[in-house]
């Protein structure tokens, strides 16, 4: 029996598959079942009349359609309101997840007290493609720019400790786009989560789904793209700019300066080295305040310094090494065949140092997060 987790199941429009989902769940030992109506009609009303019927099911009624989220989110209030336990399992009322996974998540966050996440194995021949696609482009970019390793960002079983329902109902999004706002939420608020394997079930194709692809996409990464503009990343895009400007004019100034009382090749150096050192310690101090890290300079300065070193030699490398390459290539040299040998290697060179940079602008940005700035180290 698992008399201190309940089981919730937003529904909206359902068929004989719902009645025989929650019936699995009570078979398995779970004694207390949320459902909500997401305002599936009178069509559907007898299917939750029959649900309400057994005593282990509570079935709480949206007037109208509200989306997911929104079927969420009165589930999580309605739970702080009258359930003291140690916290829910979200779930699917299509048969999606099975109880033994549910009951699974459950015993993992009685343990553990995390946020926990029940993740599909998306190499599984079963996986239809445009779930598999989705997750794989969705995952990449919370990794990337998010700073997220999660293996399903689609995951709808979730166990969620009671201590966290409260913040839950105040994140935005009603509809499916609101679990995607859970995760950047979660990184956020800086709550701990884990993950835990779960069984790949799809019927038919998951045509029983009500996610709208491109409206919902639509929703979804907006939402990722508006946590970068207001996060992290955004920030340290800035003070890359900031500091590309300080450099660029404190190099202009000091060659001014020093052509006055030294020669050519001295001013152009030192300048060069001078407006780097200054420019390259304002982005330093600009960082740490980013990433509020509480490490002392000593220790995190070494490291900046060392991955600037490395970055720089990574850049100069690959764009030498692609440059060379392309310049091979036959069909380049006719592109450009009324220009210069010269010329052309330049323009090349250029095209191929953007996409370059921008690699490695991430993977600094990520570096810098993960392990010169890292908040764990004091």
């Amino acid at each position: 029996m698992i008399k201190n987790v309940s089981v919730v199941l937003p529904s909206y429009k359902p068929d004989e598959k719902l009645e025989a989902t929650v019936r699995g769940f009570i078979e398995s030992g779970f004694e207390d079942i949320i459902v909500v109506d997401d305002g599936g009609g009178e069509e559907y009303k007898s299917i939750f009349e029959r649900i309400s019927e057994l005593p282990q099911c509570t079935v709480l009624t949206h007037e109208i359609n509200r989306g997911k989220g929104a079927a969420l989110k009165t589930a999580f209030k309605w739970y702080s309101e009258n359930r003291d336990g140690i916290g829910v399992v979200t779930a699917d009322g299509d048969g999606q997840h099975t109880p033994d996974d549910t009951y699974n998540i459950a015993i993992a966050m009685e343990k553990s007290d995390n946020i926990v996440l029940g993740v599909r194995d998306f190499t599984q021949p079963d996986v239809p493609e445009r779930s598999k696609k989705g997750n794989n482009i969705t995952s990449n970019v919370f990794r990337i720019f998010v700073g997220m390793k999660i293996s399903d960002t689609q995951t709808g079983l979730r166990g969620i400790p009671a201590k966290y329902l409260s913040k839950m109902c105040e994140i935005s999004g009603d509809r499916y786009e609101y679990e995607t706002n859970m995760l950047l939420y979660m990184k956020r608020w800086d709550l701990k989560f884990e993950e835990v394997k779960i069984t790949t079930v799809y019927i038919n194709e998951n045509e029983t789904s009500h996610f709208r692809p491109v409206r919902d996409s639509i929703r979804i990464y907006s939402l990722i793209f508006k946590f970068l503009v207001t996060g992290m990343f955004v920030k340290f895009l800035g003070s890359s700019i900031v500091s590309f400007i300080l450099d660029y004019g404190l190099n202009v100034v000091l060659q001014l300066i020093l052509r006055i009382v030294s020669g050519e090749v001295f001013s152009i150096a030192a300048s060069y080295i001078g407006a780097r050192i200054v420019s390259s310690f304002v982005n330093y101090s600009m960082n740490r305040k980013i990433f509020d890290s509480k490490a002392k300079v000593k220790k995190t300065i070494w490291r900046y310094y060392a991955l600037a070193l490395l970055i720089m030699i990574l850049g100069s490398t690959l764009v030498t090494l692609f440059s060379t390459l392309a310049n091979g290539i036959p069909v380049i040299s006719s592109m450009f065949a009324d220009i210069g040998e010269n010329e052309i290697k330049t323009i090349v060179s250029t095209a191929i140092k953007l996409p370059v940079d921008m690699v490695l602008f991430i993977l600094s940005y990520n570096v810098q997060k993960k392990y010169v700035f890292r908040k764990d180290d004091h």
